[in-house]
């Protein structure tokens, strides 16, 4: 039987979503997958689609309601990738007994406020030139694995050649823990 693995939208949600498809191609042969839109699972009105907008609803109470969310479908034990506000909204369902296994988290830049540890085997990437990358402080203090991505920004997740990098990671991490 495989794993079961869950991606976790970023603040987009499906509509800008269409780089997810890589990542589950390269995924599919070795994980039961479950995408999850961020925006659905918080309940955000996405009639004024910006960033701005968005940002500001998950900040205030959409997180928390897409954690809720999470927990009433996700009841089993799970891989996890999410990426940015996905996240954070998958680390926050970890410390409320999300059973994790693996959790991988691409340019989730909100950890940075966290000061406890979810469960499972952690690895987290940020892009070189994100602002709002967690500092080398609070990696130590949490002893997390992480990875900084030379000259890139925060969504350089959407990248093809980045999605085989964290792809092979993951199948290189879950091996070891299975």
């Amino acid at each position: 039987m495989k794993p079961r693995l869950i991606i976790l939208s970023d603040l987009w949600g499906k509509e800008k979503s269409d780089w997810v498809s890589d990542y589950v191609e390269l995924l599919k042969d070795n994980f039961e997958i479950q995408y999850y839109d961020c925006c659905e699972l918080g309940e955000i009105d996405k009639t004024n689609y910006i960033e701005e907008n968005l940002h500001s609803q998950f900040v205030n109470g959409g997180i928390e309601k897409a954690v809720e969310n999470l927990l009433k479908v996700e009841k089993n034990q799970v891989d996890i990738l999410a990426f940015s506000i996905g996240g954070t909204i998958a680390w926050k369902a970890a410390l409320k007994w999300l059973n994790v296994r693996n959790f991988f988290a691409v340019s989730s830049t909100r950890l940075r406020y966290e000061n406890e540890i979810a469960n499972g085997a952690i690895k987290l990437y940020y892009g070189e030139n994100d602002s709002n990358v967690p500092s080398q402080n609070w990696f130590k203090k949490l002893s997390i694995n992480f990875e900084i991505i030379k000259n890139k920004d925060h969504d350089f997740y959407t990248e093809k050649e980045f999605t085989s990098l964290i792809c092979k990671e993951i199948f290189k991490i879950v091996r070891c823990n299975w």
